[in-house]
């Protein structure tokens, strides 16, 4: 599994994440960082990403057209980098398991409803 993380997040990810998803990117290290939303998603989907954003858009799209790509939507706020790796990797066993599914196209982390 690769997280593709959108142009809200911090570049310094990537790296943070490298020893748990060493195939993981951000949008401006493949030049996307002036892409569309729709954009972002057709890249992902032909190049088996899974979105990660706190771009409710990606919401929105995962909705509109389903699976694939995948898109994981950090409702966090504004909040710190550390924050957000922690999160991440706290959350690794549920992200596993929702990039396996065939079906589900949204992961809202963190999640409100349980």
């Amino acid at each position: 599994m690769k997280l593709l993380l959108d142009q809200n997040l911090s570049r310094r990810l990537v790296d943070q994440l490298a020893p748990t998803l060493p195939c993981s990117a951000h949008v401006v290290h493949l030049g996307l960082d002036t892409a569309s939303d729709e954009e972002i998603w057709t890249y992902a989907g032909q190049h088996d990403f899974v979105i990660v954003s706190k771009d409710s858009d990606f919401r929105q799209l995962a909705f509109l057209h389903g699976p694939p790509p995948k898109a994981i939507w950090l409702r966090v706020g504004n909040t710190s980098t550390a924050e957000i790796f922690n999160l991440l990797r706290s959350s690794t066993e549920p992200v596993i398991h929702f990039a396996q599914s065939a079906d589900e196209a949204l992961l809202v982390l963190p999640n409100i409803d349980g």
